[in-house]
């Protein structure tokens, strides 16, 4: 008790608001040409690219397992890779992708889109389907080791060390062996919160109104199934006294975790219908805190849905827009590339978009899109020497259609 006493006392003193952490040198424990940051299905996509065009590669993923929300967070629509209209509109790894996700799983790609389907069909179903989150991974990690990308798992992004001009020299990390630095001479932020874009200076746009969602399996009464679904109106503003996560902070994390867990027992309890008797609980749950969108690039062009069908001279691909048929968008390499920083790229739901086509581009399918172009260029850039700034942009395009990439629709 007399020890409670004296630090309580102690307590009652001023506090300072900050500490000093001592200055250390950083063993630096790999080296590569193409860093990427996050092994979501963007930095998934990007690791393949740039490996598969001959850079060393490191990913960098503080879980355990790739996929990101596509896995661990049981988000496993494959969203469509066509415009609704019966037009193909992401290829390449983004439908490469897609397939891998049946290799060890249940799921079926649409009869319409298989070889020689039926084009009027093509327009009643979309390019899309659901696959299995475990299966998935698996396939990923077989993947990347395929096309001998270096995976660090559990291994947390801190940081960057950078150039006296601005570019990146190195990759703060920190995992089970300590503090350290990972050398590059690119590197991508596939993070899916501008972590790497914010770190190198880069200006960020936020989104503070996450919501409540809950993706996870269940049985009942013996049966396997699937719920999923959440709040639809998460871009409108929040109703005074309602609560948002904005993603950003320890404490929202935590909570948004705890906070979905509680809401998927209440829907357990909805779907057991308040039969004590009946067999029902959960089977597989998320274990990634499921923000839609937290930060984003304020690059040097900002997409937005007044762009329908605009070409761009620098275009690295084309998306459909999931939630509705009709609408596509090209998009321009700029929507990529750091501002500040000569050696940076973005991909995923962290790319230059306004909140309205944040939306649109945060899915499956554009992550991959953005993933490969980000991949490509970054080996591009090695290869030449050059910056994402100078790179030239015929020639990316042109390995981005050798590589199966769609910069037109495709009927």
């Amino acid at each position: 008790m007399k020890d409670r006493v004296f630090i309580r006392r102690k307590r009652e003193k001023p506090q300072a608001d900050t500490v000093r952490e001592p200055a250390r040198s950083l063993p630096i424990i790999a080296r590569c040409d193409v860093a990427v940051v996050g092994a979501g299905i963007a930095g998934v996509a990007a690791a393949l690219a740039a490996s598969r065009n001959d850079a060393k590669v490191i990913l960098i993923e503080k879980e355990n397992m790739c996929g990101g929300l596509a896995t661990l967070g049981m988000v496993l629509w494959y969203l469509p890779l066509c415009d609704g209209n019966g037009r193909q509109v992401m290829a390449g790894i983004a439908e490469e992708l897609l397939k891998t996700s049946l290799r060890y799983g249940p799921g079926k790609i649409p009869d319409a889109w298989q070889e020689g389907g039926d084009i009027v069909e093509r327009k009643k179903n979309r390019y899309r389907l659901l696959f299995n989150p475990a299966a998935f991974a698996c396939a990923l990690d077989e993947l990347l080791l395929e096309s001998r990308v270096e995976i660090m798992f559990d291994t947390r992004f801190c940081g960057v060390i950078k150039k006296k001009q601005g570019a990146i020299s190195s990759l703060i990390v920190e995992n089970k062996s300590g503090r350290s630095a990972v050398e590059c001479c690119m590197a991508i932020d596939a993070s899916g919160d501008a972590d790497l874009c914010d770190a190198a200076g880069e200006a960020v746009s936020l989104f503070a109104w996450n919501r409540l969602s809950a993706w996870f399996y269940y049985c009942k009464d013996g049966e396997i199934k699937l719920f999923s679904g959440g709040e639809g109106r998460y871009l409108d503003p929040p109703r005074r006294g309602e609560r948002v996560y904005n993603g950003l902070s320890w404490n929202d994390v935590s909570q948004i975790n705890l906070d979905t867990r509680k809401l998927l027992l209440s829907k357990l309890e909805e779907i057991r219908q308040g039969k004590k008797d009946s067999e029902v609980y959960p089977v597989t749950i998320p274990s990634l805190p499921l923000f839609r969108m937290t930060r984003r690039l304020k690059g040097r062009y900002v997409l937005g849905e007044a762009d329908v069908k605009r070409r761009f001279h620098d275009s690295i691909g084309v998306i459909g827009d999931w939630r509705k048929p009709g609408p596509i968008f090209f998009l321009p390499f700029r929507l990529l590339a750091g501002v500040k920083t000569p050696n940076l790229l973005t991909a995923g739901r962290t790319i230059s978009t306004t909140v309205a086509m944040w939306d649109m581009t945060r899915v499956i399918p554009v992550c991959a899109v953005t993933g490969q172009a980000a991949g490509t260029a970054a080996a591009l850039a090695v290869s030449t020497g050059k910056t994402v700034g100078t790179i030239d942009i015929r020639k990316l395009q042109e390995m981005l259609l050798a590589q199966g990439v769609l910069l037109s629709p495709r009927f």
